[in-house]
């Protein structure tokens, strides 16, 4: 059998492999290949080592195939070249205004670049320069034995596979999708036809039906791209906008659905069903094509889509309160104060129980329950008494176990260095406005340090910051330098 190269890279192909190689996130992604595409700081100046990274088109300049098959010669031998360069198709859905992500100039190698960039440029610029190296280079074949194996009347298959010649694999090794399976370890080359076997092991084994899996972010923008919704310049606002507004949370690399978010999801379907359809984007970027090369007028699109819209936006108006009151959640629990049934409500910092008997009572209370307080070896400085870890609408803080005889509080401290050079605070867990959790120094307003991640007591090798911040993917960042620290389980 014979094994392609992929095509270079286009804008949702590279956020895919960053994720699933580098462990990237799609806007970490887009971040460091934008600066990629603006140029680098090197020794003859600013130089932009990629071309742009917003495309959807799989196309090449001829200057560029002449300079990677001159540079696949040189480097591994013509027999390493196809007779004529790899063209690859582009979907026909593509806008096609800019060509494939592949680096700028062949003078640049990764090596010879590589004590300019930051690490995390470094990967992404290596992915780039091997994807595209690899996309004009021979196939690679290999041998495939299946083995058919009879016992009584059970049949029993088992294949392996030998990579022969690895042409573009020398380059730019293939990874398996998470739901593929590990190849079959091989076969003995001295297997014939009607050789008997022993059978030494039996291991049975059951599959069922699994559900999808949540998206991930790299399979969500290749969902995205499949049903034709959003351009290679909205993919990555896309996931940042639903994760901001709170409709998905990431845990442990999975995008997660919110209460918020299906409620939204729910409300939105309804009053809305054909703005929100998979199919409305990929239609309407089909109608304006149609605009644009003269078939159809733009008033005519402009009024197929408009008057239904406006409809439904005065149909919703009028079912608000109908809508609200769908969004109310009936409970077990009774109210403490009037013994009415107690109600699950929305409010601006999220979903609350309050009585059924409002305005007439107006009792509510944390839909979760308070979290007991937990008592530290840190002694207040008013009054003696030991200090306690509470929870309050910003997060946690320090609150003397005396109340409310003393009244002392101080926020929460990590006991981790403020990393900002030549400042002496503490960094102290905060909350913002919406709810989220971050991070800032108890200096400010002296000092203006935060960050969404949880900073660490580990110094940077490369700057000499006393403080790192966790990353997403396990790793620690600096964010002073932006240099980035792999590290053991152990370690942690």
């Amino acid at each position: 059998t014979k094994g392609y190269p992929a095509p270079p890279f286009i804008t949702s192909t590279l956020q895919q492999d960053a994720a699933r190689r580098l462990g990237f996130t799609v806007s970490r992604t887009m971040r460091i290949a934008q600066d990629l595409y603006e140029g680098i700081e090197l020794a003859e100046g600013s130089v932009g080592l990629i071309t742009y990274m917003r495309t959807d088109s799989t196309r090449i300049a001829p200057e560029a195939l002449e300079e990677v098959r001159n540079y696949i010669s040189e480097k591994w031998g013509a027999k390493e070249l196809p007779v004529k360069p790899n063209i690859y198709k582009t979907k026909k859905s593509a806008q096609d205004a800019h060509e494939a992500i592949r680096p700028a100039l062949f003078s640049m190698t990764p090596e010879s670049v590589k004590a300019y960039l930051t690490p995390d440029q470094f990967k992404l610029y290596l992915l780039i320069w091997n994807r595209f190296v690899a996309s004009q280079m021979k196939p690679s074949e290999s041998t495939v034995t299946t083995a058919e194996i009879t016992a009584g009347e059970y049949e029993f298959r088992t294949s392996s596979t030998r990579v022969d010649y690895k042409g573009y694999l020398a380059v730019y090794e293939e990874i398996r999708q998470e739901d593929e399976e590990a190849p079959s370890s091989a076969l003995p080359e001295s297997l014939r036809k009607g050789d008997p076997l022993d059978l030494k092991e039996l291991i049975p084994s059951q599959h069922f039906t699994k559900p999808p899996a949540h998206f991930t972010e790299a399979a969500l923008v290749k969902e995205l791209e499949m049903l034709g919704i959003g351009r290679p310049s909205t993919y990555a606002q896309i996931i940042n906008t639903i994760q901001e507004r709170d409709y998905v949370h990431r845990e442990k690399g999975k995008l997660l659905a919110t209460d918020l978010g299906k409620d939204v999801n729910r409300l939105l379907v309804q009053a809305f069903p054909i703005l929100f359809n998979v199919d409305f984007t990929a239609n309407m970027e089909e109608e304006l094509d149609k605009v644009e090369s003269g078939e159809d007028e733009w008033l005519h699109v402009v009024k197929e889509f408009y008057k239904p819209f406006s409809q439904s936006l005065e149909d919703f108006a009028k079912q608000s309160k109908a809508l609200k009151k769908s969004m109310i959640e009936t409970t077990d629990e009774t109210c403490e104060k009037c013994g009415k049934p107690m109600i699950i409500r929305w409010g601006r910092n999220g979903r609350f129980m309050a009585c059924s008997g409002f305005p007439d009572c107006k009792n509510t209370r944390p839909l979760e329950p308070a979290e007991a307080a937990e008592t530290t070896d840190e002694i207040c400085e008013k009054c003696g008494s030991p200090m306690q870890i509470k929870t309050g609408r910003f997060g946690k803080f320090f609150a003397c176990s005396n109340y409310p005889a003393c009244k002392n509080i101080k926020p929460y401290s990590l006991g981790v260095k403020c990393p900002e050079e030549g400042c002496k605070g503490l960094v102290v867990e905060k909350r913002s406005k919406k709810g989220r959790t971050f991070y800032g120094c108890n200096q400010y307003p002296a000092c203006k340090f935060a960050s969404w991640s949880k900073p660490v007591a580990v110094s940077c090798t490369v700057c000499g910051s006393p403080t790192m911040v966790e990353g997403k993917n396990g790793e620690y960042t600096c964010p002073r330098c932006k240099s980035v620290k792999e590290v053991e389980l152990s370690e942690k």
